[in-house]
């Protein structure tokens, strides 16, 4: 089990880039999958995207591929997901996840959330 805790959220400007930032606490950070997904308002939850253990495998969904990176840092213990050219669209609360497994498909199986970052884009 592990402890989530996102930061870098805010307000932000259309066009501009954000990196958002999950640190985990305790044990085996690296032996997990992460996920990022956003809860825009009025809206259902929607999953970004995966990073493998290691780091070197990442799966972005297609709505968002091209603009969002996942990335992490085994040695801080930390996944991050740097947005480029952000929208109002994207206006949302952003959650970090872990899950065990291999698939970075599946949107299910994650069993540790962090209580999530809010961004809000201005036109």
């Amino acid at each position: 089990q592990v402890q989530l805790v996102e930061s870098g959220g805010g307000l932000v400007q259309a066009g501009s880039s954000l990196r958002l930032s999950c640190v985990a606490s305790g044990d085996f950070f690296s032996a997990y999958i992460m996920g990022w997904f956003r809860r825009a308002p009025g809206k259902e939850r929607e999953y970004l995207g995966a990073i493998s253990t290691d780091g070197g495998t990442t799966y972005i969904v297609d709505s968002v591929k091209g603009r969002f990176t996942i990335s992490r840092d085994n040695a801080k213990n930390s996944v991050y997901l740097q947005v480029s050219s952000v929208s109002p669209e994207d206006t949302a609360v952003y959650y970090c996840a872990a899950r065990s497994g291999s698939s970075l498909r599946t949107t299910v199986g994650y069993t540790d959330w962090g209580q999530g970052t809010r961004v809000t884009v201005s036109s």
